[in-house]
């Protein structure tokens, strides 16, 4: 007889059911409740050598009449399941059988160990006398692993399914396939639903059809216990003798591995009764051995299920126990404990458990799970008054540096509107509301008049928060809010730390005056950054110069330092997670995204920001970084319809909510779409963003918006306005540190130059310009600036208006050249109008080559290479108008490139042609 534990046994069965057989099997699969035996046992039936073979399948402790053996011919494949319910005559005849097996019998059993009536013999005692021929295996079917369970919750729910949804049912199931696959049953009927948007986010990519809302841990929770696992649980607990199922209802409460003497102690059970508790419950798989010396039940799910069915009093009972015995572990489980506290009626020490879990939470840098605890804790009635007022505060110090909770807003607001609170309290709520509107909510208009009052509140009782306040108030980024405006609250601010002598607060208003210089390109913004007190010992300091690194990258980023942006990133990343600032963190994220855009860093940039506004869907004020990424990608590669979406979504953050660099970046985006639309009214929009860009009055923030606004309004034909803005934007960088707004300045030269029909002017500045964004570097902007250049070459050229002139010229070589140049590079980025449009210039200026036999090529079989340009911008969305205008065709040209495109694809519509680009 050989044992083994290995795999290879399907092989073993296959050769036993060969013809003419060989060596008899046994295959013993043993498993837990719902890992998926039966299923086994299914996928063995089909073998295809038991194809000719006769198949036997048996389900123990199911009546019916027993097989008989004097009826098989030839090699036999037996399948038992459940041979842990075999009746004495079922084990009988089992047992005959494999005490005297016939060659080719290859015999299945499958059992639940733990269900046994005699532990690790699968046919009782005593144990089976195996003959020598007969091979005799084990195999152990074991839980789902954490990656398998993620696949399954994939596979159900898509891309709705998070990493910490996949987690928590992993957690909650033990990995048990048939609770998974219950549980996931009941995900999809929970979480299935649209979600507004997602048209232009690409919506859902898993395959199942389903664009629901995103599947988190909070819904595996909410999605109760299968109906499976609740009867399985309760049954088995009734099994047990009365005085011994508390040790079982213990389990539930606590729910999680617990020491034998604190299951008894909690199951109020005395230290013999309990052992003989915990050792009935292990025998009748009631519980199991989690770990050494810890035990709980085999799936923690059930625990709701077990504490339900357990009566009022004796469940509050169990709970007082429960908290008693966590207060002695070390270190204490707080939120555990004042979970079990509520439970137990003990209002006065829930809110004291709740509280010191709070704090622990929040030193440790856990600040969600305390926003978590914290609403739940003050969403109830029973917190009086003065608990409430000792509770709110921590709420919102948490919520001030974690991400989004409109929740916590709400609350928030209710309670600063609450006239008993202590002013210094309630201005100290107001404080945190203000700066959570502002940042995480990115409601600029309502958090500033929160913080305005909350200076009111403050200055005489707390001058160090009013000096908070006003430091919020300095952010340059708020829009609508002059600059000068600004720069008044942080005098202020400073002032008020340096009378105060406040390590927090001199942190703070340190943070704001440095994104305040870098903003707007203060050559003193530099040393500022060194002064960030990165290795202070208070984790709020940290917390603040984590804050203050990040948003010394992202101005950084938005005045073209990007080498030194990308060191700030990494500083600030790194500090945010040690000091436990995750909204610091998140903005950083999106910040990388726009360095990558600006960089060139395009391949993949498309999922990554998908991703993030995914990640960050109910924090719209983040996720607008990337948005804006995404939109203008989506222009480049001539997807407009796209692009408008992403960049005008109003399910994101409204343009007045907007950081006002990001405002000033949307609108020269859709200026600049307006004008390859070849709209006549692109100037109004420009002159719109052109008054807010100066009244904010950070000129810096203008270089994405400059060269299209003084475009538009110079096609417009009003120059003198086009003149203004370049003026305007010379006079606002004058003495500034801003590489971008520079480059932007020549950008923007050069553009009213050609507008003014002086091309010679323009090719001179168009290549300054394009130097200076190549010494960025900014590729994308150095591309279109070369193009620019190589434009008004030919347009400088002697009676270059002259459509006899020859095109052979030294002046025309070089700026062909320069064109083909710029074609490529467009291409490499992935600028796929851009390439297409410079090509089409191309076409327009390149003489024909020489020799080419008289006719135009046959292109017969397949598309035309201006066919495919035609088609290619088709498919991103662009009409035949606009596709005109981009390739210098006719309309009706356009229409009839489609035509044919779709007669030799056998296509029926425009958006069928996507299958034939490259």
């Amino acid at each position: 007889m050989a044992a083994t534990h290995g795999f290879a046994w399907p092989s073993v069965l296959g050769r036993a059911l060969a013809a003419g057989g060989a060596e008899p099997v046994l295959v013993l699969v043993e498993g837990a409740a719902g890992l998926g035996k039966s299923h086994l046992l299914d996928a063995l039936s089909t073998l295809p050598q038991a194809a000719e073979a006769n198949r036997v399948r048996r389900r123990c402790g199911s009546g019916g009449t027993r097989p008989r053996e004097d009826r098989w011919e030839g090699p036999v494949l037996l399948l038992v399941d459940d041979a842990h319910r075999a009746d004495e005559d079922e084990r009988e005849w089992l047992r005959g059988l494999l005490e005297h097996p016939g060659r080719g019998l290859a015999a299945v059993v499958a059992y639940r160990p733990e269900e046994l009536a005699v532990p690790g013999l699968p046919l009782g005692a005593p144990p089976v006398q195996y003959p020598p021929e007969l091979v005799v295996l084990r195999h152990r079917i074991t839980p789902w692993g954490p990656d398998r369970v993620r696949e399954a919750a994939r596979e159900a729910l898509g891309e709705r399914c998070t990493d910490e949804a996949a987690e928590r049912l992993h957690e909650r199931s033990a990995g048990v396939p048939r609770v998974v696959v219950d549980l996931l049953a009941a995900l999809r009927d929970r979480t299935d639903g649209g979600r507004p948007g997602a048209e232009h986010q690409g919506g859902d990519r898993s395959g199942n059809g389903t664009t629901g809302e995103a599947c988190t841990a909070e819904d595996v929770d909410a999605a109760g216990v299968p109906v499976r696992l609740a009867e399985l649980a309760l049954g088995r607990t009734d099994a047990l003798p009365p005085a011994h199922r508390p040790i079982v209802w213990a389990a539930a409460v606590l729910d999680g591995p617990a020491a034998r003497d604190e299951l008894v102690a909690v199951a109020g059970l005395d230290a013999a009764t309990g052992r003989d508790a915990l050792l009935a419950a292990l025998a009748g798989a009631s519980l199991r051995e989690c770990s050494e010396a810890a035990y709980g039940l085999p799936v923690p799910l059930a625990a709701a299920a077990l504490g339900e069915a357990v009566p009022g009093p004796l469940r509050q009972e169990l709970h007082g126990r429960a908290a008693a015995a966590l207060v002695r572990r070390q270190p204490v489980p707080w939120e555990a404990v004042a979970r079990h506290r509520r439970a137990a009626g003990q209002v006065g020490g829930w809110l004291r458990a709740v509280e010191r879990a709070a704090l622990a939470d929040a030193d440790a840098g856990r600040h969600q799970r305390a926003i978590g605890l914290l609403e739940r804790t003050l969403a109830s009635s029973a917190v009086p008054p003065q608990v409430r007022a000792r509770l709110a505060p921590l709420l919102a110090r948490s919520a001030v540096v974690a991400l989004r909770s409109d929740q916590t807003v709400e609350v928030l607001s209710q309670i600063v509107r609450d006239a008993t609170l202590p002013a210094a309290v309630r201005g100290e709520l107001r404080l945190d509301l203000g700066l959570m509107l502002c940042n995480q909510i990115g409601r600029y208009g309502a958090g500033c008049a929160e913080l305005e009052t909350a200076v009111a509140e403050l200055r005489e009782i707390r001058p160090d928060l009013a000096g908070r306040a006003m430091a919020g108030l300095a952010f340059p980024y708020l829009s609508g809010s002059p600059i000068d405006l600004n720069r008044w609250w942080l005098h202020q601010a400073v002032a008020a730390a340096e009378a105060g002598g406040d390590e927090a607060l001199s942190a703070a208003v340190l943070a704001n005056r440095t994104t305040f210089a870098m903003s707007c390109g203060d050559r003193e913004a530099w040393e500022l950054v060194e002064a960030l007190p990165t290795d202070s010992p208070d984790p709020v300091c940290r917390q603040h110069a984590a804050r203050g690194l990040c948003n010394a990258a992202d101005a950084a980023v938005w005045l073209g330092f990007y080498e030194r942006a990308e060191h700030l990133l990494a500083d600030g990343l790194d500090l945010s997670t040690t000091s436990g600032a995750p909204y610091s963190e998140h903005t950083a994220l999106g910040t990388r995204l726009l360095l990558e855009w600006w960089t060139g860093r395009w391949e993949g940039l498309a999922q990554r920001c998908e991703r993030f506004v995914s990640a960050t869907a109910d924090m719209p004020f983040i996720a607008s970084d990337a948005r804006v990424v995404r939109g203008l990608l989506a222009f480049a590669q001539g997807d407009w319809g796209s692009a408008l979406g992403w960049l005008s979504d109003r399910g994101a953050a409204g343009p007045g909510d907007l950081p006002a660099p990001l405002a000033a970046t949307v609108s020269g985006a859709l200026v600049r779409l307006a004008l390859a639309r070849q709209d006549p009214a692109a100037a109004e929009p420009a002159r719109r963003a052109w008054a807010e860009v100066s009244a904010k009055g950070v000129w810096p923030w203008a270089a994405e918006l400059a060269p299209w606004a003084v475009e538009a309004v110079a096609r417009a034909g009003d120059l003198p306005a086009a003149e203004a803005m370049v003026r305007d934007l010379d006079r606002g960088i004058e003495g500034r540190e801003a590489p971008v707004a520079r480059a932007a300045l020549l950008w923007s030269r050069a553009a009213l130059a050609e507008a003014r029909r002086q091309p010679q002017e323009g090719v001179g500045l168009y290549r300054e310009a394009a130097a200076a964004y190549a010494a960025l570097p900014r590729p994308y902007a150095r591309t279109l600036t070369a193009e620019g250049a190589a434009r008004c070459l030919l347009a400088a050229r002697p009676g270059a208006a002259d459509p006899e002139h020859p095109a052979n010229d030294p002046g025309t070589a070089r700026a062909i050249a320069e064109l083909q140049s710029c074609e490529q590079q467009f291409t490499d980025l992935g600028a796929t109008w851009d390439a297409a449009r410079a090509r089409a210039l191309l076409r327009t200026e390149q003489p024909a080559r020489k020799g080419r036999p008289p006719g135009r090529p046959s292109h017969a079989d397949g598309l035309s290479p201006r066919e495919s340009e035609v088609v290619e911008l088709a498919v991103g969305g662009l009409t035949n108008r606009e596709i005109a205008t981009t390739l210098h065709l006719s309309p009706r040209t356009v229409e009839q490139h489609i035509a044919s495109a779709m007669r030799k694809t056998g296509t029926l519509s425009r958006h069928d042609l996507a299958r034939f680009t490259s």
